[in-house]
């Protein structure tokens, strides 16, 4: 899917925060791939506008490490190594689980019912007959900002995004992928279990819940090979990509 089909175009008043604003979305929600390069001028076009807004972006996202620049001047999303997945996976764990545990306590009801939506729409497009990858990720990172934004804590919520920033390239790649996870609906189960329990106000068990999700992804993600690791290339993600496919289909 290209860029043009994943933004929209922007309204000149609000042109700077809008442009980050949309980049730092793909970048969280897992729409842009690791190692994955971009052109200043194909952004530009996709949104509809200047090329000045978008080097301001992406100027920003570089400074968040949401970007990088390479020595030869090419912008691009990072790759990140597995001893990086391996540690932000377990601050998330934490800031994330610590969020959840607090979003049980007392989730209004425009927050739980913005929780169910998200988690309707994740769990519709994951009985189709075949998932859209890219709309499995929106929804995904929606559900879990719903959650995290019902425990109103706006600092705990601005680290969380601040992880997702440097994570969100590789956080969902068993979903675009196409892995066993994806038919075997491992999210949605822990996903039903999380909205469950916030249901009930149970928050250990949301936690728990959520805390499983993240854990079963980063385990399966550490298992492609797709992350860098000491003295070995790492596989780009399109060919760990059809590995993942070979794999499921062959269990099957």
């Amino acid at each position: 899917m290209s860029l043009t089909d994943l933004v929209t175009p922007l309204k000149r008043q609000t042109l700077s925060a809008n442009v980050y604003d949309q980049l730092r979305d793909l970048v969280m929600s897992g729409q842009m791939m690791p190692g994955e390069q971009i052109s200043l001028r194909s952004a530009a076009e996709a949104l509809g506008v200047s090329v000045m807004p978008v080097r301001e972006a992406m100027q920003r996202l570089v400074a968040e490490q949401a970007l990088e620049l390479t020595p030869s001047r090419t912008l691009r999303v990072p790759r990140m190594t597995a001893a990086q997945f391996k540690e932000i996976t377990t601050i998330r764990t934490n800031l994330e689980g610590l969020a959840t545990e607090l979003a049980a306590t007392a989730p209004g009801a425009v927050a739980l019912r913005d929780i169910t939506r998200w988690h309707d729409e994740f769990a519709a497009e994951m009985d189709s007959a075949s998932p859209d990858g890219s709309k499995l990720v929106t929804f995904n990172k929606e559900f879990h900002f719903a959650v995290y934004a019902a425990a109103d804590m706006p600092v705990l919520l601005q680290m969380i995004e601040a992880l997702w920033l440097r994570i969100g390239p590789i956080l969902n790649y068993d979903l675009r992928a196409g892995s066993r996870r994806v038919g075997d609906k491992v999210a949605m189960s822990h996903h039903a279990a999380l909205l469950a329990a916030l249901k009930r106000r149970d928050g250990a068990k949301a936690r728990a819940a959520l805390q499983g999700d993240i854990e079963s992804a980063a385990e399966f993600i550490l298992s492609t090979g797709v992350l860098v690791s000491d003295g070995t290339p790492p596989q780009t993600p399109a060919s760990a990509a059809k590995k993942t496919r070979a794999a499921a289909g062959a269990a099957r």
